[in-house]
């Protein structure tokens, strides 16, 4: 029984130190969303604007731009995956995986090539390992990304989608993250950025905005063309849009490394109180051992006692 015992002290400690490090995971990834969540929120006014801004100069312009054209039949598309560079953050991979192979075989079946660009080394891990092709991947930012990490990643897709088709160009451009509701719910999303559905688009930034009659979009001059002004306003429309999902992502990313962490805290403590409880038992089957065999011994001494009386 000492054995056991000893076996059972050496597991609480165990799970006790794996308890303290839980923890602590658990209050940097609360830390970490509270400032994630600014950002958010900090993002959001400039991307709606811009967006507005981008629609109301595409619908006011009779201006025919690769970025706002929709192709007569589309075949190639391409898709950015955002997931994280480290684990221990419960379903958020997995899930966001899940959502871009969704997206991947609905765009199959539309008879469209599939063009895959992935943030975060978990994305990269998941299709390597399957051996599919990626055209380009970033990773190292995913948990506190910036817009020169947006910029980066901007910078090949509005090549692509500004090429021809023949020349390894898209015609169209999704993006699929993971988009931050609140601490608990945290939702897998599938939009598609480009070519801009010009009305979907303005309803959007207008149900943001909130703006008494911002359904009429404002009236523009254009100099020195509609042309030139869509060429510098939708880069950064795409910088905006993939910078808010990279923001939205590192909240839910936090937001579900804390829950993670906190249901293992939980789970720690629950098995140090189960050790504890067979260890006590185990010790007090020790003490009535002993019991017994002091008690034993004690009368095995009388017995003979007795006998060389006699």
């Amino acid at each position: 029984m000492g054995a056991q015992l000893r076996v059972y002290k050496r597991r609480i400690k165990s799970v006790t130190a794996t308890k303290k490090i839980t923890r602590a995971m658990e209050m940097i990834a609360a830390s970490r969303i509270v400032k994630a969540q600014r950002r958010v929120a900090a993002s959001e006014p400039y991307a709606t604007e811009l967006t507005r801004a981008v629609t109301a100069v595409a619908q006011g312009s009779d201006a025919k731009h690769p970025l706002t054209t929709e192709a007569e039949r589309p075949t190639r598309a391409a898709v950015l995956l955002i997931t994280s560079d480290r684990g221990l953050a419960g379903g958020y991979n997995s899930n966001a995986i899940k959502a871009a192979e969704r997206l991947n075989k609905r765009l199959a079946g539309e008879g469209k090539e599939v063009v895959s660009f992935i943030v975060g080394t978990k994305g990269v891990s998941y299709y390597g390992f399957r051996g599919r092709q990626v055209e380009k991947s970033w990773s190292g930012f995913t948990d506190n990304p910036t817009y020169a990490d947006a910029k980066a990643v901007a910078a090949p897709l509005i090549e692509a989608i500004t090429a021809e088709t023949g020349e390894g160009g898209v015609d169209e451009l999704h993006i699929v993250y993971t988009e931050f509701i609140s601490m608990i719910t945290q939702t897998p999303v599938d939009n598609r950025m480009l070519p801009l559905h010009l009305g979907t688009d303005a309803q959007a930034a207008d149900a943001e905005t909130a703006k008494p009659g911002s359904a009429v979009m404002p009236l523009y001059d254009f100099e020195p063309s509609a042309e030139d002004v869509l060429d510098a306003l939708l880069p950064r429309y795409v910088e905006s849009r993939i910078y808010n999902a990279l923001l939205q992502a590192a909240a839910s990313k936090h937001a579900a490394t804390r829950r993670a962490m906190k249901s293992a805290t939980d789970n720690a403590e629950d098995l140090i109180k189960s050790l504890t409880r067979l260890a006590n038992a185990a010790r007090q089957a020790d003490i009535t051992q002993e019991i017994s065999e002091i008690v034993g011994g004690a009368s095995a001494l009388a017995d003979a006692n007795a006998g060389s009386d006699r």
